[in-house]
């Protein structure tokens, strides 16, 4: 590993860090469960899975997690390594991470307000970057190295029993930067949502739609109250209460 005090080109660890593919199934454990290779080891510059670990032991280790599809690394880690100053952070699974590499573009269009100096994503103030390599490409062109950015760090605390599962999530998934105010009621930092009433708005879509169409409204409208709410008890009693007495024939003048 190189120290601060490296030269222009980048160092063969940082090199190998952003372009290796993470989460591919390891072909020496290729008939092992959990075979993703999502260790980094930093003295060998070299991608594992969980199986190849043994002889890597005594090396500075960290995990890549996912998220969104996407490589992060857990910012404790990341600043031991490199200075991660204006690179924005999000929350996920009560733990800070910084994506390595920067993320396609889904729109083009660019309005006011804060965006990355290297790919123009769109952040929240006052960060500059929205991934380390987005900092690393902007410090190469405007100053011409990484002098003064990198950090030498021999220990990682490191144990099997710390990986997890990646924090994989969809793409459709909302991101949730660092002092967000949005209250979380489930894991992640999102707000959770209850079952029940998840099933009761889809079945509420599809009476919407059959009324529009015409026809099948009460069939839908008894789902939906069966899935938010139990049909209350009907006894035997009530239905014969209910029921209307004998006419009374109207008197004769």
């Amino acid at each position: 590993m190189v120290s601060s005090s490296s030269s222009h080109t980048l160092p063969r660890w940082l090199q190998v860090l952003l372009t290796e593919k993470f989460y591919n199934a390891c072909i020496i454990h290729e008939d092992a469960k959990k075979n993703e290779k999502n260790v980094y080891c930093l003295d060998c510059c070299i991608s594992l899975c969980p199986h190849c670990l043994a002889p890597h032991r005594s090396h500075p280790l960290f995990q890549i997690r996912r998220y969104v599809y996407h490589d992060v690394i857990r910012l404790d880690d990341a600043a031991k390594l490199i200075d991660c100053t204006s690179v924005q952070s999000y929350t996920t699974n009560s733990a800070k991470v910084v994506f390595l590499n920067q993320r396609p573009q889904t729109r083009n269009f660019r309005g006011s307000g804060n965006f990355c100096s290297t790919c123009d994503r769109s952040l929240q103030d006052p960060y500059q970057f929205c991934s380390l390599s987005c900092k690393i490409d902007y410090l190469m062109r405007t100053t011409g190295g990484l002098a003064g950015h990198l950090f030498e760090c021999k220990f990682f605390p490191f144990s099997d029993s710390g990986l997890d599962e990646g924090f994989i999530m969809t793409p459709e998934s909302v991101l949730e930067p660092v002092g967000s105010n949005r209250t979380s009621s489930g894991s992640g930092g999102h707000g959770g949502v209850d079952c029940r009433a998840l099933a009761c708005t889809a079945t509420t879509e599809v009476v919407r739609k059959k009324r529009t169409s015409g026809g099948g409204g009460s069939a839908n409208r008894t789902g939906c109250r069966a899935v938010c709410s139990p049909a209350p008890e009907i006894s035997v009693g009530g239905l014969m209460n209910r029921r209307k007495g004998t006419p009374q024939r109207a008197p004769l003048y």
